[in-house]
C-alpha cells in the first residue's frame, strides 16, 4: 500500500494559500472516516503566509504532520477538494485608463455613455433636492410673534 505524507499532498495543491482549510478538511475527512491517517511526531510549515492585522509583517504556522493511505478513494477525495479549494478565476476587472482604451480593452463610446448617464442622474439629483428645499421654504408657516402677558 502506497503512503504519502500530509506535506507531501500539500505541495500538489493548485492555491498554497489554502493550504489551512486543506488541513482542515483532511483533518475531518479523517474523523468522519472518509479515508485513513495517522499522525506524525514531526511537524511542517504551512506555505500559506499569515499577515497580522494593522501591520505589515506576516507569519507563518507549523502543524502536525499525517502519513495518508493514498487509496484511490483518497485520490478522488483530493481532486474534488482540490477543486473547491481553488477559485475559479474570471479575470480582473480592466482598469480604465488611456492605454486600456487606446488597446482596446475598454470600449469607449460606452465608457462616455455610462460617464454621461452618471453625470445626468446627479444633475436631476441636484435639481430634485434644490426645489424641494425652495419648495419647503415657500409652503412654511408664518411664525407667530409670541404674544406677551402682563
Amino acid at each position: 500500500m502506497p503512503y504519502i505524507k500530509l506535506s507531501q499532498q500539500i505541495e500538489k495543491l493548485y492555491n498554497p494559500q489554502r493550504s489551512d482549510a486543506f488541513v482542515k478538511q483532511v483533518r475531518a475527512a479523517v474523523r468522519e472516516g472518509e479515508f485513513d491517517a495517522g499522525d506524525l511526531p514531526e511537524r511542517f510549515t504551512l506555505p500559506k503566509a499569515f499577515s497580522k492585522r494593522g501591520g505589515g509583517e506576516s507569519y507563518s504556522k507549523s502543524v502536525r504532520d499525517m502519513v495518508i493511505d493514498a487509496t484511490p478513494e483518497f485520490e478522488a477525495w483530493f481532486e474534488r477538494i482540490n477543486r473547491e479549494l481553488t477559485p475559479a478565476r474570471t479575470g480582473g476587472k480592466i482598469h480604465t485608463t488611456v492605454e486600456n482604451i487606446e488597446a482596446g480593452l475598454v470600449d469607449f463610446k460606452t465608457l462616455a455613455e455610462q460617464t454621461r448617464q452618471k453625470m445626468t442622474a446627479s444633475y436631476t439629483k441636484g435639481q430634485q433636492l434644490g426645489n424641494g428645499r425652495a419648495n419647503a421654504k415657500a409652503k412654511a408657516p408664518a411664525k407667530k410673534t409670541p404674544v406677551k402677558r402682563k
